[in-house]
């Protein structure tokens, strides 16, 4: 039986072998980005998000950590963390799985069937279960808003803030103040 480091650099090698672009952070295996596209014929089809992965020391037999970068809006998605609520992941995992998994069948299942009664997103859950048409409008308003190309590409692992929506007058400042300025 091989360790579980040796399936560790396997199973993120095989990620990175694949269509999937993934970014290492620290120049390690144990944590690292890939870029993701929401599942055809889905709401969240023609979206792109960066999502987290985070290895612990035991992996494969203990499940990753997974969260999306950019936001998303999604009953099973924190809005704020982006951390993802899928039974596969947090209870159910096996070391049968691998990190391909996740992008090919957990994470595009989770996006084309929400389940709204074991909610991150209470918000997204509400509006799911009374109004499906507005739910389908702000998921399509949040692909359009955060998850386009150059959503992911100007990420840089910190949430996103909406500072470019803000301009100088509305923060009360401007490129030609100085920053440090003595006190009188």
């Amino acid at each position: 039986m091989s360790s579980p480091s040796k399936r560790r650099e396997m199973d993120v090698m095989k990620l990175m072998m694949s269509d999937y672009n993934v970014e290492t952070i620290n120049d390690g295996l144990n944590e690292f980005k890939v870029k993701f596209h929401g599942p055809k014929e889905s709401l969240y089809e023609g979206g792109v998000w960066k999502i987290r992965v985070e290895l612990p020391d035991a992996y494969p037999f203990k499940s990753p950590s997974i969260g999306f970068v950019n936001k998303i809006f999604h009953p099973n998605v924190d809005e704020l963390s982006g951390s993802v609520c899928l039974d596969v992941i947090n209870q159910s995992w096996s070391p049968m799985f691998d990190l391909l998994n996740i992008f090919e069948v957990f994470l595009p299942q989770l996006l084309l069937y929400p389940n709204p009664s074991d909610p991150l997103n209470g918000d997204a859950a509400s509006l799911m279960m009374k109004d499906r048409k507005q739910y389908d409008q702000k998921v399509k308003e949040y692909c359009e808003r955060y998850a386009k190309q150059e959503d992911i590409t100007k990420s840089t692992g910190d949430n996103e803030t909406d500072d470019d929506d803000i301009t100088d007058e509305e923060t009360g400042s401007s490129d030609d103040e100085i920053a440090g300025h003595a006190d009188p």
